[in-house]
């Protein structure tokens, strides 16, 4: 049976718990899990096309919250960079492959209440999957988030609250709530179902590669939800012999909001101390994290796979926008950020996440 434990103090809790972080050290959750068996290419083929065709190496089964996300295409770029559509799914960002496992494991605990913090696309999830599995959801958001994420949570029949200040105020909120019994945290940082959701987006490149991998994935990170997934992909194939190595894993932040960029420079394990309110504006309000509770983890997967942290300005955003969209491409200022640091990479093959629709966002001005 999986167990939530910490990394930091080896505390352990069960899943059937509603407890959702460290009681010794009030961190987030591993999640203390082994695979049921290896995959095979060949049995994949006839499988449910989603994202629970890879049954072996997820922590759930036999979902009935599914709203059939996963298996986004993957689409040549250039001569080295391939995209992954992941705006293509249900609710129109990557973030519904960690939601649907928050909202099946909620969905089995039957708490009173889900509560959850965003910036917006991850609350969309979380209110589209608890609508889907009939659960109330409280979906809590910063101020200055884009109204068309804001009229995607309220038109799933979640409860909005708008909190003044920044993405830090606004989680210090909701693990606020978190605490009132009969409360399910659905944190895509805090509970590492999300991470196990969030790793399929490497098993469906390894599929579509046809049993291999790129020599780099890179990705964008605020919270790092979707590395540390790739990162838990990437180890469970090399450990199954399933790849020979392992891609290295490229992690890009807004110039603006860099804390994790400036820790790794540093070659720090933790994140660096940082005025309160350093953190300038930024367009790609997705990744806009002063400071992400699962930096240590995220610092150490960029280094393990051989990678890098790359940087992005406000100019090249807008520019990556607009030149994604001349190539047929419609996706929001969070989800350019992969292109704008190496869309004109020639010297490997890498890929990038198309992971939220321009729809969400609009162009930027």
């Amino acid at each position: 049976m999986a167990m939530y434990l910490c990394p930091r103090d080896g505390t352990r809790a069960r899943t059937t718990a509603l407890t959702w972080c460290c009681p010794v050290c009030r961190g987030p959750w591993d999640l203390d899990f082994e695979i049921a068996g290896p995959l095979s290419l060949n049995a994949l083929p006839g499988r449910v096309n989603s994202l629970w065709r890879y049954e072996e190496v997820l922590p759930l089964a036999a979902p009935a919250t599914t709203l059939g996300e996963g298996r986004t295409p993957l689409v040549p770029l250039t001569g080295t960079v391939s995209a992954k559509l992941d705006f293509l799914m249900p609710t129109l960002s990557f973030k519904d492959r960690g939601a649907v496992m928050l909202a099946e494991l909620a969905r089995r605990l039957s708490p009173e209440r889900v509560v959850a913090d965003s910036s917006g696309n991850a609350g969309t999830a979380v209110a589209a999957y608890c609508a889907r599995a009939s659960l109330p959801c409280t979906v809590y958001v910063p101020e200055g988030t884009s109204p068309k994420k804001t009229e995607q949570i309220r038109a799933h029949g979640a409860r909005l609250e708008i909190v003044p200040g920044d993405r830090e105020a606004t989680a210090l909120a909701a693990r606020t709530a978190a605490d009132t019994p009969g409360t399910f945290y659905a944190s895509h940082v805090y509970n590492p179902y999300f991470l196990h959701g969030t790793k399929t987006y490497v098993y469906e490149m390894w599929e579509d590669l046809g049993g291999r991998l790129p020599e780099a994935i890179a990705v964008p990170v605020g919270n790092g939800t979707l590395l540390l997934g790739a990162a838990l992909a990437t180890a469970e194939l090399h450990a199954q012999g399933l790849i020979d190595r392992r891609p290295a894993l490229i992690a890009v932040q807004a110039e603006a909001v860099s804390p994790l960029a400036a820790a790794f420079r540093a070659d720090a394990d933790e994140l660096l101390d940082a005025p309160a309110g350093s953190a300038a504006p930024t367009l790609a309000e997705g990744i806009a994290i002063p400071r992400p509770p699962r930096a240590r983890a995220v610092l150490a997967a960029v280094r393990e796979s051989g990678g890098t942290f790359l940087t992005v300005t406000e100019d090249q955003i807008r520019t990556a926008q607009l030149d994604l969209a001349a190539r047929g491409f419609y996706v929001e200022t969070t989800g350019v950020a992969c292109w704008a640091a190496v869309g004109g990479w020639t010297d490997r093959s890498v890929v990038v996440p198309l992971c939220g629709a321009g729809l969400k966002t609009g162009l930027a001005g």
